[in-house]
């Protein structure tokens, strides 16, 4: 594990991330509140980039939570089956659907109990719609963040919960909305898994991990 990161650093960090891209967002496609919603229970173990090509099939025939309840587990399952799981999902998207329509006039709740109770979605997808579509300073730490967070020593951790507190802890506020988006982008395109672009990346000088930026 990387030497813990100063306060500083991770300020200059941010607001060189800031910098570079002052208004980050996510990249799965989505027209209302329940396509990102449904966009990112389908994202679990898949790319955003193959999310985005099923949802480009599956929301033009259901856009809404009563026409993805109309579609069905098999209409759906039908329009998702080039990504993994995706007889799992099109289960839990037809069952969120119904609920949504039952418990909150099918409209995605801005509650996190409300949220994790609905089938599919658990505490980073909560995240992701609490940040993207509330403007919530939350967290959601993927693998992508979860990497990047003990790599570079800006909020290392043992699981995602504590990597997650970490977080909330030590980013500033002033960058704390959209600090999600930069750590997932600066984990998928440039601190990546396997060789992550140390030659390129604008806040090489400030990471603790002095092996991968030698």
């Amino acid at each position: 594990m990387a030497k813990l990161m100063p306060r500083a650093s991770v300020a200059e960090a941010f607001r060189r991330w800031r910098e570079a891209n002052p208004e980050p967002t996510t990249e799965l496609e989505y027209g209302n509140a329940f396509q990102l919603l449904v966009a990112v229970v389908l994202s679990a173990q898949s790319t955003d980039k193959g999310v985005n090509l099923a949802t480009r099939r599956l929301f033009p025939l259901a856009p809404d939570a009563a026409a993805m309840a109309s579609l069905g587990e098999e209409g759906i399952a039908e329009q998702i089956k080039t990504i993994g799981l995706y007889r799992n999902k099109a289960r839990n998207v037809a069952m969120l659907s119904r609920m949504l329509l039952e418990r909150h006039a099918g409209e995605v709740p801005p509650d996190r109990a409300a949220l994790e109770a609905l089938p599919g979605v658990g505490r980073k997808t909560a995240n992701v719609v609490l940040n993207t579509l509330f403007r919530q300073p939350t967290m959601a730490v993927d693998t992508h963040i979860f990497r990047v967070a003990n790599r570079m020593g800006l909020a290392p951790g043992k699981d995602v919960v504590e990597v997650e507190q970490a977080l909330l802890r030590r980013v500033p506020k002033d960058y704390l909305l959209d600090a999600h988006h930069w750590l997932i982008l600066h984990g998928r395109y440039v601190c990546t898994a396997r060789k992550p672009d140390c030659l390129n990346c604008v806040v090489r000088d400030l990471c603790e991990c002095r092996d991968k930026t030698a």
